[in-house]
């Protein structure tokens, strides 16, 4: 009975603790606290924060990046009419703008909350004006390029899948979930009002479930019933910002290969555009004047 007992406890630990891999930190007061930490770097993250520097700078505006979704937080229980993605796109595209390059590709200029800057910059000039009497505030810095885009998708259980095992009423079971959410980025000339490039990147979200549980009879009048687990879903903020992080990655390269900017280093940039083809670009598209040229053929 011993050994049965030991191994409906090893069983249940080793479900739990093998697919997620959870660390609990053990405190007193506060047992699930945890310290503020950055956050982690993706590789496309690294990619364009040692991307090599343009022939020059380009002034960028970023207006907004809204949830076009119409998608809440799924719940079973009750309606939830919380949105299933981050609201927040327009201050995470402004943050990856400005660290591409180590900031020297875009100067990101404040177009988002405009309105507070403007009633700042009137504050300042009115009470120069009347008490002061110093030199106005130099002219606002424009953009030549505006960035627009939206979180255009998210499609949620697009595939689900899981696997579990029982022998003598000691049993797991391993579920996950794939969802996916989709980003659309362009890039807009102020001057002509032209869309010089754009493009779309998707990012899959999953979400995994550990369980496992113990229901035997130890004795004529004893059950022994035991049930642990653990989730583990992947943020969706953080999704959201790895696929603006590939759509910014791939709309400067884009750029680069349409002539719209250029790197300082022809053969630096040369280099980023071939490894980026390496890898995203599995299947090389034939032009159009190539297709017109072979369907003339007898």
């Amino acid at each position: 009975m011993k050994s049965v007992l030991r191994l409906a406890f090893a069983v249940v630990a080793g479900f739990t603790l093998s697919g997620c891999g959870a660390n609990f930190p053990h405190q007193s007061d506060m047992m699930f606290a945890e310290k503020p930490v950055l956050q982690e770097n993706s590789s496309t993250k690294i990619s364009l924060d040692y991307l090599p520097p343009p022939a020059r700078p380009i002034d960028v505006a970023v207006y907004d990046f809204p949830d076009l979704t119409g998608q809440n937080k799924p719940n079973s229980d009750f309606a939830d009419f919380s949105r299933a993605v981050t609201q927040g796109g327009a201050d995470i595209l402004t943050d990856v703008l400005t660290s591409v390059g180590n900031g020297k590709w875009f100067n990101v200029v404040e177009r988002n909350n405009v309105d507070d800057l403007l009633k700042e910059r009137s504050i300042i000039e009115q009470t120069q004006k009347a008490y002061g009497g110093k030199a106005a505030l130099p002219p606002l810095r424009f953009a030549g390029i505006i960035m627009e885009g939206s979180i255009v998708g998210y499609d949620s259980s697009v595939q689900t899948g899981g696997f579990g095992a029982r022998f003598l009423g000691i049993g797991g079971t391993h579920e996950y979930r794939k969802n996916v959410v989709t980003v659309a980025l362009r890039a807009v000339s102020v001057s002509t009002g032209r869309v010089l490039t754009s493009v779309t990147t998707t990012k899959t979200i999953y979400s995994v479930q550990l369980q496992g549980d113990v229901f035997r009879f130890v004795a004529t009048d004893k059950i022994l019933e035991l049930e642990t687990g653990v989730t583990r879903n992947e943020p969706k903020t953080f999704a959201v910002r790895r696929a603006m992080e590939l759509a910014v990655y791939s709309l400067i390269v884009k750029g680069a290969e349409t002539g719209q900017w250029s790197f300082a280093s022809q053969s630096a940039g040369k280099k980023v555009i071939q490894d980026y083809n390496a890898q995203y670009k599995l299947v090389k598209t034939v032009p159009v004047a190539t297709i017109k040229v072979a369907s003339s053929q007898p």
